[in-house]
């Protein structure tokens, strides 16, 4: 891609890591006061984890952020839901928003 979205909008909070919340590059879901947790199947996610240590995860909630990928999705405003093994899917039941490209096993998407 000729293209670059990275940077645009940025804006990581620091959050409390739940114990389950062991890795970057996956979805995050608030799991209590100032708390995240890694996602489940099915869940919204209110961001990505950037980074953990010492209890704490940076978590991106907004800009452009690239998440590992059940499948392509179609670019264009998706409802979006964590998936298996920390990716995302299109879902019914998921948070809208604006996919600008995607291959077989990434999707760019802005928070």
């Amino acid at each position: 891609m000729n293209v670059n979205f990275n940077g645009a909008g940025e804006n990581v909070l620091t959050f409390i890591a739940d114990s389950s919340l062991t890795e970057t590059g996956v979805p995050v879901k608030i799991s209590g006061d100032g708390t995240v947790a890694g996602c489940g199947e099915g869940d919204a996610f209110c961001g990505i984890c950037v980074g953990i240590r010492d209890g704490y995860a940076a978590v991106q909630i907004s800009g452009y952020a690239v998440f590992k990928a059940a499948s392509k999705i179609t670019a264009g405003y998706k409802k979006l839901a964590a998936a298996d093994d920390g990716n995302i899917a299109v879902d019914e039941n998921g948070r809208e928003l604006l996919v600008v490209n995607s291959t077989a096993n990434e999707a760019g998407v802005i928070l």
